[in-house]
Parts: C-alpha cells; sequence; structure tokens
C-alpha cells in the first residue's frame, strides 16, 4: 500500500528516538495528546529540508494537528491495555455536537472533517511486558471516507437520542465498524485491521523501573 512521501526513514528513525527519550522521564508512560504532537513536530523539524514549513495548528481546534509543507495531518494515539496489536480503535475521529442528529447529517459531519486531513497518523502501545510494543501506523484517509452511504442503524438502550452505527464494508469484505455515540456525540472508529493501513515501522521498548 502507497504511503505518504513525508515519513521518511529519517522522520521514522527520529520520532523512534523521541518517544524512547520520552520514557527516561515517564518510564511507563506512553506518550499521548498534545506530548506526541510535539515529538512528531519535533522529529519533522529535525530532518526537514530548509524551505519545508513545519506549523502546528490551533490545539483542540476542529482541524488537523500539524502542517508539513502542504501536507496535513491528524496525530491520534491509541495507548490504553487493551491496544490490540491487529486491530485499530480511533475512540474520537470527531465530535459531533452540531444538530440534527440524523444519519445522513453525521456521516456528512464525519466525510467534512476528514476533507482536512491529508494524513492520520497513529502512535499505537501494545502492552507486552516487561517490553512496550509501538507501532507507527499511516491510516489512509480513502480508506475512512468508506462511511459515505454507510446505512446506520440504532444501536445499544433505546433513549431519546439513539446512538447509530454500521459496519462498513468494501465488497465482501468488512473493513471496520463506524460508531456515532449519543451519550458524548463521538464518532468512533472499531475493528479496522492494521493490515489494511500503512504500518510505517515497529519497535520494542522495555521501560526502567
Amino acid at each position: 500500500m502507497e504511503t505518504s512521501g513525508i515519513f521518511t526513514q529519517r522522520f521514522l528513525e527520529g520520532l523512534q528516538k523521541l518517544v524512547d527519550h520520552h520514557h527516561f522521564i515517564y518510564p511507563t508512560i506512553p506518550p499521548q495528546g498534545i506530548y506526541f504532537e510535539a515529538l512528531v513536530e519535533r522529529a519533522f523539524k529535525q530532518v526537514r529540508q530548509p524551505a519545508t514549513r513545519v506549523k502546528p495548528t490551533t490545539r483542540n481546534a476542529p482541524r488537523d494537528d500539524l502542517n508539513v509543507g502542504n501536507a496535513r495531518l491528524s496525530l491520534k494515539t491509541e495507548t490504553g491495555l487493551s491496544t490490540n496489536p491487529d486491530f485499530i480503535q480511533i475512540t474520537k475521529l470527531l465530535t459531533t455536537e452540531k444538530k440534527p442528529w440524523t444519519a445522513e447529517s453525521l456521516i456528512n459531519r464525519a466525510l467534512q472533517h476528514l476533507s482536512r486531513y491529508d494524513c492520520i497518523l497513529m502512535l499505537r502501545a501494545i502492552w507486552r511486558l516487561p517490553v512496550i510494543h509501538y507501532q507507527l501506523v499511516d491510516i489512509p484517509v480513502t480508506l475512512l471516507r468508506s462511511i459515505e452511504g454507510a446505512d446506520l442503524k440504532p444501536v445499544g438502550k433505546l433513549t431519546d437520542q439513539q446512538s447509530l452505527g454500521a459496519d462498513i464494508y468494501r465488497g465482501e469484505k468488512k473493513i471496520f465498524h463506524v460508531h456515532f455515540d449519543a451519550s458524548d456525540r463521538k464518532c468512533q472508529i472499531r475493528g479496522l485491521a492494521v493490515a489494511d493501513c500503512n504500518l510505517l515501522f515497529a519497535w520494542d521498548i522495555q521501560p526502567s523501573d
């Protein structure tokens, strides 16, 4: 599967070293959120060409997290103890706060959100103590856009505002499940195979005591 040209070997090796250095300070806490974003920004700045602009965007804004040249990046982490080495969960692709809460509206908002990205880079921590196995995964935006035309159905307990979800297929193959949670308004992606994405880099680190 073709990967983004900005994820060079030098960048990946530089990011690995920064993640490993993070563990000298926080031995058993993988980098998440703004901490991972800061490491990615620094890794790009360490290997960038002179003419390449590396610029973070506004924190917590509903848009890309980092601009590298003309590429708009979304940065995600999955680091819980239940992280599956083979299947990705995105607990918050976006927050759908606007009304109406209808299948058509929710899908349109998710597609609009995805149009703001060129790349989605995820750091995943798989706990195999005494080591943590890390994966850096490039999640194709086009793959997530397969939710277009999804047949969302009510799921969970019956409430005034029902959560909606659907299995997403390519041909006869299920590629993931999309879930719009009515309780917290988050759009989640569940059961996305790492094999259907671009596994860029993987390594083990043994946290110090």
